[in-house]
């Protein structure tokens, strides 16, 4: 029995690993601005449902990606020092079995948006398709970021969809249920998005480059930092006045100043471009997005 156990123990450590079940900070980066677009759509307290639907689909869905992305980078992580031992580059999962786990996680994350509405259903096949997109886009596109950046936003309007959707299966039932300013908030967040991706790219440039892998690290070159306070600094003006257009107050323009604060500390991690620095940088990401939540929630709970 003993010997058994061991095994599948073992095998699910394996499993665990594939999905970066140790590295939270990913799926809290696709988290923070769902839940706040998520507080803004319902104006406060979704709801327990709701909420319980997006934080396990969010979950779900990057563990997914995890699953596919490195299906499709297998050929190229085994040249990165940093990734050459995950599970699928090193053998320890095979192909079959990495997609096999990723299409159950995507679709047990699909069953819990089943319990939502048709459009909130309808956007989350539009969501699968960037996040099946990304890591192809790295072979073809200067920025592939950007892909990335969409992917990891489409809970925004998915948010608003599953506030304020309703029974019809329509593409116009899609666009009455997400206003203009949740897509606002969407090109704000990819801002963001290219921001601490770009740090996490910088990391591995001399790899990239060696492989003819594309990053924006790559394509920005010299002007890399700059670029990275500049996405910084749209996403958090952006959303500013976003903000404030819909009525959110001081707690929240407080909250955005101490996110701006954290950004001015990323700089200062990333300036001199050490690994170390921009790994440092991406992996504490989540704590700004989580400020900029945190204060959403204030705002609108005072209100």
């Amino acid at each position: 029995m003993n010997g058994l156990a061991a095994p599948t123990a073992s095998r699910l450590a394996v499993y665990l690993d594939l999905i970066r079940w140790d590295r939270p900070a990913g799926w809290l980066l696709l988290l923070w601005p769902t839940l706040s677009a998520l507080w803004i759509a319902a104006d406060g307290f979704p709801g327990w449902h709701l909420l319980f639907v997006f934080v396990a689909g969010t979950v779900l869905m990057r563990s997914a990606g995890c699953c596919m992305n490195d299906v499709a980078d297998r050929e190229f992580d085994r040249h990165v020092k940093r990734t050459a031992e995950r599970p699928v580059t090193s053998g320890r999962v095979s192909v079959r079995e990495a997609l096999a786990l990723g299409a159950l996680l995507a679709l047990a994350a699909f069953m819990l948006v089943l319990t939502t509405n048709p459009p909130t259903v309808l956007l989350s096949v539009a969501g699968l398709a960037f996040t099946l997109i990304y890591p192809y886009a790295k072979r073809a596109l200067s920025m592939p970021q950007a892909v990335l950046g969409i992917a990891f936003s489409f809970g925004i309007p998915m948010a608003f969809a599953a506030v304020l959707g309703s029974r019809e299966w329509s593409l116009r039932a899609v666009a009455d249920a997400v206003p203009p300013h949740a897509w606002w908030l969407l090109a704000g967040n990819l801002c963001w998005v290219l921001a601490y991706d770009t740090e996490y790219a910088m990391v591995d440039r001399d790899d990239d480059l060696r492989i003819g892998m594309k990053t924006s690290a790559i394509t920005l070159g010299r002007f890399d930092v700059i670029g990275v306070m500049v996405f910084y600094a749209t996403y958090l003006a952006s959303w500013s006045l976003l903000g404030r257009s819909l009525g959110l107050g001081l707690a929240f323009q407080l909250g955005i100043a101490v996110a701006a604060a954290q950004a001015v500390w990323h700089y200062a991690l990333i300036r001199d471009r050490s690994r170390d620095g921009c790994f440092k940088a991406f992996r504490v990401n989540h704590w700004l997005g989580a400020t900029v939540f945190a204060a959403v929630a204030l705002d609108l709970a005072l209100r």
